[in-house]
């Protein structure tokens, strides 16, 4: 199957086949992920590890980081070496390993087991998450206007793998973990490492079918004639359009900066500060727990990605979708509007006083809608813009921003401690991000140009 075969191996209107097999695969990789992710922490302040607290945080808030960071590496191999297909399949064996060395303790160091397997799935990811959002992309002829719509569609798989994980892996690891101490959490990250196998058998038998030839060489191996015209030096326009891309790439760390409180100032805000209600449900009580305010987020993604997904694509129809830089605005200043409401909603709070809930599930709400006014939307601009010899690598420039993201949330999230007032501390990103995004609005004519007619 020909690349051209692959675009159009459904109509126009429809999405190519081959962006639901990939679907499935980031389903399963995002499971394995986000199921390590939710026992990360309390894994490192249990006896088998016995960090303090401050410790944890600040080897988690690294590892989370230096995830999005290895892309820019693993996209680099990929373009020039193994191809985005080899990548795929080298970093999902990676992470998997990784699971089962975190799940090794006991058998070696239970110190050496942590570090050795956050180190296989941070360099794992690295050759994996750049080069899977870049086949999605190959998918699609340049200005198709389904392409940032089926990235809606990609994304949708992040985050039903990102909701399901932790349910399943915080269960079984957490449930086994009050077991003998042989057992501890090792099953849950055997869990998460059993589903990125998943996800690694049905690429490998399913890829040759839906893919054909894309992704399948380096740029520079592969010597077809567009592949030839592709490996040219590049030209101002392709400079233009590498700048637009670290444009973009600089806005969205603004936006992940104060996207991420979600698992530090704002998980605090919701134990601390919510009054959590009790349920009777045939006479079973349900008590709403903090930690579920997390799964707020992905469920709104799944439910709101193909409403997203139908407007883009509606609205392109007529001629009235918004360029990727009012949709970065967009997405922007959204989220500083969620901080808004919840800094208003923290105005009813006095001593001995929690306020409703809906005030912390309108902010995740609103953030998922500046979300998805960005992040796929990003993944989309970078296979839109980036010249092909550049395009993994400049697919992990993309991802890094995530990684300067967190690192700046985290050093935010501590004034939280600091501030005097909790009203201040979220009304400092909503003045923020609301007058960035308007200035992103302001510059987005310039910001076109660079782009040189991509919509």
């Amino acid at each position: 199957m020909t690349n051209q075969e692959v675009q159009q191996s459904v109509p126009a209107k429809g999405q190519p086949r081959a962006l639901y097999m990939l679907f499935m695969v980031e389903m399963w990789e995002r499971f394995n992920y986000y199921g390590m992710r939710a026992l990360l922490v309390y894994f490192m302040t249990s006896a088998v590890i016995g960090f303090s607290d401050p410790q944890a945080y600040q080897i988690y808030g690294w590892f989370t980081a230096l995830v999005y960071l290895t892309p820019v590496i693993g996209g680099w191999f990929a373009d020039n070496y193994i191809g985005k297909r080899h990548s795929i399949t080298i970093g999902a064996i990676l992470m998997a390993l990784g699971q089962f060395v975190l799940a090794s303790y006991g058998f070696v160091p239970a110190r050496v087991a942590l570090f050795a397997g956050l180190a296989l799935i941070i360099i794992g990811n690295g050759f994996f998450k750049p080069n899977i959002s870049s086949i999605v992309g190959e998918l699609y002829e340049p200005n198709d206007p389904r392409r940032d719509a089926g990235f809606t569609i990609f994304y949708m798989g992040i985050n039903v793998g990102a909701f399901i994980a932790p349910f399943v892996t915080g269960y079984v690891g957490e449930v086994t973990a009050t077991s003998p101490s042989w057992v501890d959490w090792r099953w849950g990250f055997m869990t998460a490492g059993v589903g990125m196998i998943i996800g690694l058998a049905w690429y490998l038998l399913q890829q040759k079918k839906f893919l054909g030839d894309i992704g399948l060489y380096p740029v520079s191996q592969h010597k077809t004639a567009k592949a030839v015209e592709e490996d040219k030096p590049l030209t101002s326009e392709d400079k233009d359009k590498i700048k637009a891309v670290f444009t973009f790439t600089f806005i969205a760390i603004f936006f992940f900066a104060f996207f991420e409180q979600a698992g530090s100032s704002l998980s605090k805000f919701a134990q601390t500060s919510i009054a959590l209600p009790t349920f009777h449900i045939f006479g079973w009580v349900l008590e709403v727990k903090a930690s579920w305010f997390q799964s707020i987020n992905p469920i709104a993604v799944v439910v709101l990605a193909p409403l997203f997904a139908k407007m883009w694509i509606k609205l392109g129809s007529v001629g009235k979708e918004p360029s990727i830089p009012l949709k970065f605005a967009l997405g922007v200043f959204l989220t500083g509007f969620g901080f808004l409401v919840i800094a208003i909603g923290s105005t009813f709070l006095a001593p001995e006083h929690q306020i409703n809930m809906m005030w912390l599930v309108a902010l995740y709400i609103i953030h998922t809608c500046g979300e998805l006014c960005l992040s796929p939307v990003g993944l989309s601009m970078v296979t839109k813009l980036a010249p092909a010899k550049l395009m993994s690598m400049l697919m992990g420039v993309w991802l890094a921003a995530s990684f300067f993201g967190n690192l700046m949330g985290g050093y935010f999230a501590v004034l939280s401690s600091k501030l005097s007032s909790i009203t201040t501390f979220f009304a400092i990103p909503a003045v923020i991000l609301m007058v960035f995004g308007l200035l992103v609005w302001a510059a987005s004519g310039k910001i076109k140009k660079w782009m040189h007619g991509v919509n």
